[in-house]
């Protein structure tokens, strides 16, 4: 198999003397920023900036390089099974969702900030409250009234969190709404701020250079803030309901003012760097290929880092030939400016929606004895791709390496996609028969029956018209948008993931004449609900970044079935999202439940059950669970943790839709 080096600098192979030319360019072109990054260090992280402490909880990851860590200890593996409830927080959502019974809410996915002894945390219908961090209690809440305009694309009406700005005496709250404004507030009041925007708000489907209707274009992660510049993602809808769809570009806004700095084109225009990976004029009508997932910064250097998603049509790319630069790519801006200072795209030309789901981790390491400023992207597809944040260049090499070929008329996929050489998957990747279960002959022989009536093969293979294909991950497999957390002490990345394949079959959307084909995902079957598959079903694994080396993997939760009662198996996990928080002592895990069709009047929808709804903490060292706390029902969004009046809190976001939506605060008794 040929195999071909990547050029950091542009994501491709080194094949040609005009390319190796390129690439000597190409570093130029990275240095220089560095330079003027590294000359105005003095300049950056102003007091502007400097929000938050080690006892509080100031970015949505803890900090903004999204580590999700925190250095307390006051909560340890002795103790923890002691903690009790504190006190708890009903949804805002849920006094507005009574009285308008045709809402539907996805389940809470916020995690709350802490600063100065309050909780600011956004809810589903995308209002924001301000919460008093030790006892509960309602200080303001604030509504932008996004629910009264219909629900927003994609997944509905679903909101993960907000950032917090100050500067002396003036603080903000700023977040993003799911019919897409950027909605400024002030922190003690919840009024918003009248000199920000248009009256406290910024309507971003303008500006964006086409016509974008706001029934395809929200807002649904928070925005990350460097050296004084709000950046700002996206959600855009998947699949190309209009043309031309809207674009998936990253902007940065004055966090004073609100005035628009900057804007990064996610599909380039005429002229612009990457134009010519998409041929003909497809890069005129797609849309997409935007950063709907939180994202990370560094203050010092003055850079932020964008996970870009898929440009639509996810799974059939024929109208948008080419790798299509900065679709599945992780992208490095100057935060003043919005240049580009690296990029590397993790897939080309994407046809099995692995867009890259959560904030890259930034981290310090120690790589052969030489230190480096790394950034690791986890990813759907179970690799985590690791670079020095300064330059882009990989830590370790990452090789082109062949993929099988599409045969659906009119695709042209890519012929090569980038493997990293280490660290290993995390996960499970591809389907061959070895993967099939074999706990017992019986399910072994169903199993493969099932696998018989669908196309499969290693990872990359793409759709096809013959039979469904089987994605192995799927797009919610691997590692989602609940990311890994990072220790800053050790180098140690703690990545939950799950064994989710999907099955994609590619459909004529008929009257549509956005695209001749879409692809229609549903979850494979099972057998009885025993999963077709080897176990471990769900994982956390623990990753040296400092060699790249695994240090441990242990299943994720458990699951039970009246099929393997008899064979006493051990823990074999749970294929259902968990969600980290590390601190000095503990790395703990919160698993959601699982979802169901519920019939909703004439509508089908989501229903969420309580399935082993427990907190756990696990031995950072060995993945040994040393304590649990059982819980009313299953988290839904990654813990948050601070230290206020003496006393450690952990609090977590849980429920949503037909589940009451609450915070819960647990401490010590």
């Amino acid at each position: 198999m040929r195999k071909r080096r990547i050029d950091p600098a542009f994501g491709r192979a080194l094949h040609s003397p005009s390319r190796r030319d390129a690439l000597i360019a190409g570093a130029s072109l990275v240095a220089a920023p560095f330079l003027n990054a590294h000359a105005s260090e003095t300049q950056a992280a102003t007091t502007a900036q400097a929000v938050g402490s080690n006892t509080e909880w100031a970015s949505y990851g803890g900090d903004k390089a999204s580590s999700k860590y925190s250095p307390l200890t006051q909560i340890g593996p002795d103790n923890f099974s002691r903690l009790k409830v504190a006190w708890t927080w009903r949804s805002a959502d849920e006094e507005i969702v009574r009285t308008n019974p045709q809402l539907r809410t996805w389940v809470w996915e916020s995690t709350p900030l802490m600063v100065g002894g309050v909780l600011y945390v956004t809810t589903s219908l995308s209002q924001v409250a301000a919460i008093d961090a030790a006892t509960g209690s309602t200080k303001w809440v604030y509504d932008p009234g996004t629910w009264k305009r219909g629900t927003p694309s994609n997944n509905g009406f679903v909101h993960r969190g907000a950032a917090v700005w100050s500067d002396g005496d003036d603080r903000r709250i700023l977040f993003g709404t799911g019919d897409g404004y950027l909605v400024c507030v002030n922190a003690k009041t919840g009024q918003p701020i009248s000199t920000f925007g248009d009256g406290g708000r910024l309507d971003l489907t303008l500006g964006l250079g086409r016509t974008v209707d706001r029934r395809y274009y929200g807002v649904s992660s928070p925005p990350i803030i460097c050296r004084d510049v709000v950046v700002m993602g996206s959600k855009v809808h998947d699949v190309p309901v209009v043309h031309p769809m809207p674009p998936g570009d990253v902007r940065g806004f004055d966090v004073r003012t609100g005035k628009q700095l900057w804007v990064f084109r996610a599909v380039p225009g005429e002229g612009e760097f990457g134009n010519d990976t998409w041929e003909g004029d497809s890069w005129r009508s797609t849309g997409g290929a935007n950063v709907w997932t939180p994202m990370s910064a560094d203050d010092e250097l003055g850079y932020v880092y964008l996970p870009f998603s898929t440009p639509s049509n996810d799974w059939y790319g024929g109208q948008r030939p080419g790798d299509g630069l900065f679709g599945e790519s992780l992208v490095c801006l100057d935060a003043r400016t919005g240049k580009r200072s690296w990029h590397f795209q993790i897939v080309h030309h994407g046809l099995w929606d692995y867009d890259l789901p959560a904030a890259p981790n930034l981290l310090d390491v120690r790589v052969n004895g030489s230190p480096v400023k790394a950034v690791a992207q986890v990813t759907k597809q179970g690799f985590v791709y690791v670079f020095d944040r300064v330059t882009g260049r990989p830590i370790w090499p990452i090789e082109e390496r062949p993929v099988p070929q599409s045969t659906i008329p009119g695709e042209k996929s890519s012929r090569t996609q980038p493997f990293p050489t280490n660290p290993a998957p995390f996960d499970r990747q591809g389907v061959t028969e070895n993967d099939v279960t074999d706990l017992t002959p019986e399910l072994r022989k169903e199993a493969l029956a099932v696998l018989a009536k669908y196309n499969y093969g290693p990872l990359y293979t793409p759709p096809s018209l013959e039979k469904p294909t089987i994605e192995l991950p799927g797009w919610a497999g691997g590692a989602s948008w609940a990311g890994a957390a990072a220790d800053p002490e050790t180098g140690t990345l703690y990545i939950p993931s799950i064994t989710s394949p999907l099955v994609v079959s590619m459909v004529n959307p008929g009257s549509s004449a956005a695209a001749p084909y879409i692809g229609a995902p549903r979850p494979i079957e099972t057998l009885d609900g025993v999963p077709l598959w080897k176990p471990p079903y769900g994982r956390i694994t623990a990753i040296d970044l400092n060699t790249g080396n695994h240090r441990w993997m242990v299943p994720m939760g458990d699951f039970t079935h009246p099929r393997l009662q008899s064979l006493n198996l051990p823990s074999v996990g749970r294929a259902t999202r968990g969600h980290a928080l590390l601190t000095k002592t503990l790395l703990i895990i919160g698993q959601e439940g699982t979802t169901q069709r519920a019939e909703r009047g004439t509508a089908v929808a989501a229903a969420f059950e309580v399935r082993d709804a427990t907190l756990r903490a696990y031995d950072k060292a060995t993945g040994k669970v040393v304590g649990e706390v059982t819980l009313p029902r299953n988290v839904t969004a990654a813990p948050m943790t601070y230290m206020l009046n003496g006393d450690q809190f952990v609090v977590v976001a849980t429920g949503g839709d037909n589940l009451p939506a609450e915070l819960i605060a647990l401490r010590l008794p």
